[in-house]
């Protein structure tokens, strides 16, 4: 299944694999068949990224946070969170290569608290400073008593972010929340009593690993 995403960037690869074929044919009938495998690879390349998963959630509960993208974990850590909460926090942050799902779904139910679209800078996916300097999307789902903010991150390449969700929106768990083209990350900051379910450096994918449960 491909996400509906990717469909211009698709349309725009697949003229471009027949504008090579063409330029072959017509000015060098012996390298065709190299024009042909550039058009092929490169079409085949842009729809493993825009490819999108059914993802069916093993147990809907909302004390259990699911991983809300796919990737490898490269921070857990308590930090300072002050755009929203002005507290301390528990953060995991998911970094996304380009060979990933870059489908971004959401970790609970509930309500949509906050939402806002912040532009910013285009530091690696990794760098400290990313998470408050790069371009990046914010937004808070609260469900009971708890409250947890989504952060998604723009990166060297990935340069737009795309996030479904407005202030007072209903959201279920596993549903889409956005998509981010071409790599990079999204943090999740939970109560600091949340119970840790992942390690560094852990691969997880979205919809079916448990990152965290709520207190």
């Amino acid at each position: 299944m491909i996400h509906r995403e990717g469909l211009p960037t698709i349309f725009i690869s697949i003229l471009f694999a027949g504008l090579l074929y063409w330029i072959g044919a017509k000015y060098l009938p012996g390298a065709l068949w190299f024009f042909s495998l550039v058009g092929i690879v490169l079409l085949i390349i842009v729809l493993q990224f825009f490819r999108n998963p059914k993802r069916i959630i093993p147990i809907l509960n909302d004390k259990l946070v699911y991983a809300p993208a796919d990737g490898k974990v490269v921070v857990i850590e308590e930090t300072q969170e002050d755009e929203y909460f002005k507290s301390k926090r528990l953060m995991i942050s998911v970094f996304m290569s380009p060979i990933n799902v870059h489908v971004n779904r959401n970790p609970i139910s509930g309500t949509v608290q906050y939402s806002k679209y912040h532009p910013g800078k285009y530091l690696v996916a990794w760098h400290p400073k990313s998470s408050t300097e790069n371009e990046r999307t914010s937004v808070v789902l609260k469900n009971g008593n708890n409250e947890i903010l989504l952060r998604q991150i723009a990166g060297a390449l990935a340069r737009r972010i795309v996030n479904y969700l407005k202030a007072g929106d209903e959201v279920k768990q596993g549903s889409e929340m956005g998509f981010i083209k071409f790599g990079s990350r999204v943090d999740i900051y939970l109560p600091l009593d949340a119970k840790i379910k992942v390690a560094m450096n852990q691969v997880v994918y979205g919809n079916l690993d448990v990152i965290a449960e709520l207190p």
